[in-house]
């Protein structure tokens, strides 16, 4: 899936401009912005849900073609659902539109964890369950791409682990491609393999999980009285696959920030005077933060200072 230049505005405010992003099959693509940044905007778009003012949407090599929708599963905002009919009930309905028969339904509220709910409606649900209904509804019909949009907005820790092992769980055993909207940015860096980062409706940056380790990287300084032993110490006996710099009272590794305290220990029984330890790099969620902008928290999710 693809977007050129895409652009939508609302009178006369743009809401998205110039967004061009590209996800490769068996990508999971997390779109991370605050909120009012045009995440929904521009998946509504992608769906036809609204109509561009310029740019191009392709979906399977093909452009602005609404048959290749019929590939595509979504879940925007919150599940539409019939409260007053069973989970069962629901997925009936809406594979008279998305296709599907009676044995892949049965399949998929199984596989969501709905297979035993019987004739309990849906307006008694919890919310967790709820969004695990909206999404095999999303995967009626065989869906190659789904796309979500705040999937575990406001699910409590169970309910969002849930939905983050399910995501994990199709895109491995059915090859989905997933576009994941959030402002949860520790849920997507759980299961992302490629970002978007929006800023006021314009993408800042795409970038790989590999890309990100390599620019964020895991770094500690250590500031000690025999750096050439501190140095020899680590590499022996610690997993280092990236670099070791020697200073005249310091040493710099490339190594994941949680050995630090391992680190610390090792060489204080070796010896090795200490004046400081430290973890030198920048954390996915600072470097995320500093490509959205300047982000007032204290003045409420979503608003720019």
């Amino acid at each position: 899936m693809r977007t050129y230049n895409l652009c939508k505005s609302f009178g006369r405010k743009f809401s998205v401009s110039s967004l061009s992003i590209n996800i490769k099959k068996g990508d999971i693509y997390g779109f991370i912005g605050p909120n009012g940044s045009g995440k929904t905007t521009v998946m509504k778009t992608i769906l036809g849900l609204l109509t561009p003012d310029s740019g191009v949407v392709e979906l399977f090599g093909k452009q602005n073609n609404r048959q290749a929708l019929r590939r595509v599963g979504s879940l925007i905002e919150s599940p539409g659902l019939y409260g007053d009919c069973t989970a069962h009930e629901n997925m009936k309905r809406f594979s008279i539109i998305s296709g599907g028969d009676e044995q892949e339904i049965s399949s998929l509220l199984n596989f969501v964890g709905l297979g035993d709910v019987g004739k309990k409606k849906v307006k008694f649900f919890s919310l967790g369950m709820k969004q695990r209904l909206g999404i095999a509804v999303a995967l009626l019909g065989k869906p190659e791409l789904l796309i979500l949009d705040e999937p575990v907005n406001a699910l409590d820790p169970m309910g969002i682990k849930a939905i983050r092992d399910m995501i994990l769980q199709i895109n491995k055993d059915m090859g989905v491609t997933f576009f994941i909207s959030s402002h949860l940015l520790g849920e997507l860096e759980k299961i992302c393999n490629v970002y978007g980062i929006i800023n006021m409706g314009r993408l800042t940056e795409e970038i790989t999980v590999e890309e990100l380790k390599t620019l964020c990287g895991n770094r500690i300084y250590i500031g000690c009285d025999k750096p050439e032993q501190a140095a020899k110490l680590i590499r022996e006996n610690f997993n280092v696959t990236g670099s070791i710099n020697v200073g005249i009272d310091s040493v710099e590794i490339d190594i994941d920030s949680s050995f630090v305290s391992e680190i610390n220990q090792s060489l204080i029984l070796s010896g090795i005077n200490i004046t400081e330890i430290k973890s030198t790099g920048i954390s996915y969620e600072d470097y995320f933060l500093q490509k959205m902008g300047s982000f007032d928290v204290g003045k409420g999710v979503g608003r720019y200072a």
